[in-house]
């Protein structure tokens, strides 16, 4: 049995740029990090004693004969790239819901890859890891994503991600004092929506806008180096942090009509009139997971005026994916 921890991610500049109909010209970059809640994959192979050939648990309950019969498309695009040697059975766990703006699919994909080739004896670097959750995703399924969750899931850290026109990347941990890091993550709230969206889809309009939005998305890239700037400067004010995530959602609404909605909007304007400086939806937008960033002191004014919302509190997150358990019996077939 083979169980990987794989964490969820938070973006702070960039998003967007990461996208193949933007880097592939124009090249882009990421400020993200990863976060201390997971998605958790369990894998074993299954005795041969069932009708069934392979089990999927997730939300739902798969029992099948052939990948090709499985539903969950991630599980069947990932099993079929990289068959089973037997019978499997899977198991998704996840700290946080997914379809939420926290990189959950990539975690997932990334997760099952990591565990499968630990079920095989066979070691997958962080990077590899990535590139195939990448394939996978954009390849395989055709999905609306870009480059960032597959790369932050699989190495974690606070980083920032370049992306190169040739579809490769090239990860620099951010090197700021660690009080600085400490400071940072104790002026982020993390919230809620209760909206639960298909990343996928509010991603496409984006896409379809980004030749409309080349002067919006050309300074999101530079708020990237700014961004690290401010942390690495501890003479600068951690607010210009926030401030410049404030900037950065405005552009970010801009790119497409799908990103932000009435109620997010107001739930923006809520948190600012109660304290905080900035903030952004996480993931393509839509609903999901929204991070503000406000001075501590005001973080009870702001989960009181937001008291419908479920407030996560996190902490950074530097393993990247992991295997945190390794069984290898096994029953062979017969």
């Amino acid at each position: 049995m083979i169980i990987t921890r794989t964490p969820f991610r938070i973006s702070f500049f960039g998003g967007g740029t990461d996208y193949p109909a933007w880097y592939r010209e124009h090249g882009g970059a990421v400020l993200s990090t990863s976060i201390n809640k997971y998605c958790y994959i369990t894998c074993r192979y299954l005795p041969p004693f069932f009708e069934h050939r392979h089990r999927i648990v997730y939300s739902k309950i798969e029992t099948v004969q052939d990948i090709a019969e499985i539903q969950h498309p991630a599980v069947r695009a990932v099993l079929g790239w990289d068959p089973p040697l037997n019978g499997i059975e899977i198991h998704h766990d996840g700290d946080l819901p997914a379809r939420s703006g926290l990189g959950s699919s990539s975690a997932f994909t990334v997760g099952l890859i990591h565990a499968l080739r630990a079920l095989k004896g066979n070691y997958i670097s962080k990077d590899e890891l990535a590139t195939a959750a990448i394939h996978i995703e954009q390849d395989i399924l055709k999905e609306n994503v870009g480059l960032q969750d597959q790369v932050a899931v699989a190495c974690g850290g606070l980083n920032r991600i370049e992306f190169y026109r040739d579809n490769q990347f090239q990860i620099d941990p951010v090197i700021a004092p660690n009080e600085r890091i400490v400071e940072l993550q104790d002026h982020l709230l993390l919230l809620f929506t209760r909206v639960q969206r298909i990343a996928s889809d509010v991603a496409k309009s984006q896409i379809d806008n980004i030749k409309n939005r080349q002067s919006e998305l050309k300074h999101m890239y530079k708020m990237v180096d700014r961004g690290i700037t401010i942390l690495q400067k501890p003479t600068t004010p951690i607010t210009d942090f926030g401030e410049l995530l404030d900037e950065a959602w405005k552009y970010k609404r801009s790119l497409s009509d799908s990103i932000s909605t009435p109620k997010i909007d107001g739930i923006y304007a809520l948190a600012k009139s109660n304290g905080a400086i900035g903030g952004k939806i996480l993931g393509a937008g839509g609903g999901g997971f929204i991070l503000f960033f406000a001075p501590p002191s005001r973080h009870g004014d702001i989960l009181a005026a937001l008291s419908d919302l479920v407030h996560v509190p996190f902490r950074f997150d530097h393993s990247g994916s992991r295997i945190v358990m390794h069984q290898t019996n096994r029953i062979q077939e017969v």
